[in-house]
């Protein structure tokens, strides 16, 4: 599985990808979990997909997506901030420039053929290992996000632990939970499956050609 990454200079060029993507989103998010999300002509979309977001994706070989993360600067406007924002948080919290969202992170359990043992498959460690590396390679030290309870337990497993930033909420038919995660070298080594391969190196970032 190769991780890539779509920012806004290169959508065009990565239009198939993107429309993958966004398929992607309206089965899982809208077909499998159910959640509330705008879906039309079988892709969802929202509004935070006109703020210019960066796109983590895994992809293999075929070229067939199977996984994705949207991220945006946390100072707004963000899922955590304006869709979710009954959610309770911690008064100390402030967005900094530090600070970067992902939000509709999914990953297609077809993918997920030969999974067993309890793990966690490596799509789902490439593309927390993705969004580390490229939120380091730009800057960003925290990566925050709004996800629900089983989400944040594979995280923990994961070793990328999650830090509450207040207690967990029933929205919809999900109990949702705000969180910080940190973007460090640590975790990135945590979480990088056997065999992970990204161009985020090819854009400047130092940490996979020292980790390698």
């Amino acid at each position: 599985m190769h991780i890539t990454v779509v920012s806004p200079d290169v959508y065009e060029k990565h239009f198939g990808l993107l429309r993958q993507m966004h398929r992607l989103r309206a089965e899982v998010f809208g077909s499998s979990m159910g959640w509330d999300v705008i879906i039309t002509d079988g892709e969802q979309r929202d509004q935070y997909d006109d703020f210019g977001p960066t796109y983590i994706l895994a992809f293999d070989d075929d070229r067939r997506v199977a996984g994705c993360a949207r991220l945006l600067p946390a100072s707004g406007p963000t899922m955590l901030a304006d869709t979710f924002s009954e959610l309770p948080a911690d008064t100390s919290f402030t967005a900094h420039s530090g600070m970067v969202e992902s939000s509709r992170f999914c990953v297609d359990t077809a993918f997920e053929v030969g999974k067993g043992g309890g793990q966690l498959h490596p799509t789902t460690l490439a593309m927390f290992a993705g969004i580390i590396e490229w939120s380091m390679a730009t800057g960003y030290k925290e990566v925050v996000t709004a996800t629900d309870l089983r989400f944040e337990r594979i995280l923990k497993r994961a070793g990328w632990p999650m830090r509450r930033l207040g207690e967990p909420a029933s929205i919809s038919n999900t109990m949702a939970v705000s969180g910080s995660l940190p973007a460090v070298r640590e975790s990135f080594e945590r979480v990088r499956p056997a065999n992970y391969l990204s161009d985020i190196a090819g854009n400047g970032s130092p940490l996979v050609r020292s980790a390698a």
